[in-house]
């Protein structure tokens, strides 16, 4: 058996075991060769993450703790915003933001029942589901080409007296008309919500100053899902710089307690017993006071800790995005006349989460027999998601019915549907890999790169 002077020093060499471990048997040492799988994202670590988990796993907190407490400050440093908040999943990270714009104490900028969001059918479901599990109204607007974010000349059209909100999300990195879609809620008093869990890292210039995407709203989310911009294995942020929207984002994430205190820390703010809340006693206990409706939605510490080291990759792992989408891209400007390519929108600096295509259907080729010829050489696809929300099963209840609306056609909504796909770029992805996928879409195609 182990003998140790002390508990830190069991604790590194535990880890330094957990390091060697990675090296032995973790290390990816395969060379990629022309054929093998290319998949369209994948986690990106090393020994720094696992020896990273493994001391919050000794630590056994299991819940919240030092390490989301700590990747919270970095986060919202690192982002450039004032308070940022562990959610359990980008999904979750999406449901906290709108559910916030929920509360009453929001006055007149309350979301009721019946009040409308506005936002794109083509993209990921939970950016809308929240809205309708509540009761608000979708309203879908169609989306550009070759950006494929939401085509902001059709707000005004989307506008009525009941909207309340823009909640839309950047895709797969190119970031929406930030400029114009800030401008057009500041003009209606209306909240912006940026789903930016496809774009972390993507940089937005408006009248000359830069931001990160996710920060020019009111507020932001994140996912750490493994195939995106960073991992903690499962796990999403809520960001925002307004501090009433910070505290209503922690009572919802925290079961809709009134109380802030830290978690496992009793008495912080030194009112636990003298406060009147609602109908309740006087002095009845403020860690079980409900202001809202909420829920559990927090990250373990184990997640999080995997998540300071991930942050600290973030910006080689923009650097190699972008290196990626830009040299696939150059390799498929010979495919022009058969492939519609992504571009950036304008005044961005794109953190790319994959590459969009767009068959052109006078060429007579389907997009399907692309997509299937290229899984048949072992590159990985994917849609652009739901391609058109409404057209999935979900909506087989509620079609046809005042649950949601459509402002004007969905016309290249339906041709994303029809014509496009995606292709990852991912950090963890070599340039002969990048030539292979480029070389497979020509074959499949019928074209010379």
């Amino acid at each position: 058996m182990a003998t140790w002077k002390n508990e830190a020093e069991a604790r590194e060499k535990i880890k330094t075991m957990v390091a060697e471990y990675y090296h032995d048997f973790k290390a990816n040492k395969t060379e990629f060769k022309p054929g093998d799988r290319v998949s369209y994202a994948a986690r990106v670590f090393d020994e720094k993450e696992m020896c990273a988990l493994t001391d919050a796993v000794l630590d056994f907190w299991l819940t919240t703790g030092r390490f989301a407490d700590e990747f919270e400050k970095q986060f919202a440093d690192w982002i450039h915003v004032r308070y940022a908040n562990l959610v359990n999943s980008g999904s979750s990270a999406n449901l906290i933001a709108f559910m916030t714009l929920t509360a009453p104490e929001l006055g007149e900028r309350q979301i009721k029942k019946g009040d409308e969001i506005i936002t794109v059918a083509c993209g990921f479901p939970t950016t809308v589901t929240p809205a309708l599990q509540y009761g608000a109204i979708p309203v879908f607007v169609d989306v550009t080409i070759p950006q494929y974010n939401i085509d902001t000349a059709r707000l005004e059209q989307a506008l009525s007296d009941k909207t309340k909100a823009v909640m839309v999300a950047h895709t797969l990195g190119n970031p929406f008309d930030l400029a114009e879609v800030r401008a057009f809620c500041d003009r209606h008093n209306l909240w912006l919500v940026e789903d930016n869990c496809d774009a972390l890292g993507t940089q937005y210039t408006i009248n000359g100053e830069t931001r990160f995407s996710g920060t020019w709203g009111d507020i932001g989310t994140s996912s750490f899902y493994p195939p995106h911009h960073m991992t903690m294995g499962e796990g999403g942020c809520v960001y925002t710089n307004n501090p009433l929207l910070n505290r209503l984002i922690k009572s919802f994430r925290d079961w809709g307690r009134d109380c802030v205190c830290p978690s496992g820390k009793d008495n912080f703010c030194g009112h636990r017993f003298d406060g009147q809340h609602g109908e309740l006693p006087a002095g009845y206990d403020h860690k079980y006071v409900y202001s809202h409706f909420g829920y559990n939605l927090k990250v373990t510490d184990m997640q999080a800790a995997i998540g300071c080291e991930q942050l600290k990759k973030m910006p080689q792992f923009i650097e190699r995005r972008r290196h990626n989408w830009e040299r696939l891209r150059t390799a498929l400007l010979p495919l022009a006349d058969k492939l519609i390519l992504p571009e950036p929108a304008p005044n961005s600096r794109p953190s790319w989460f994959g590459f969009l295509i767009s068959v052109r259907p006078e060429t007579g080729i389907k997009r399907n027999e692309v997509t299937r010829f290229m899984e048949e050489h072992n590159v990985q696809t994917r849609l652009l998601f739901s391609g058109n929300l409404i057209k999935h099963p979900c909506f087989d209840q509620i079609r046809g019915t005042d649950a949601y609306r459509v402002a004007g056609s969905l016309e290249n909504t339906d041709f994303i549907m029809n014509h496009t796909f995606w292709i990852g770029v991912y950090p963890g992805m070599t340039d002969t890999m990048i030539d292979y996928m480029a070389q497979v879409i020509a074959e499949a195609v019928g074209g010379n790169i």
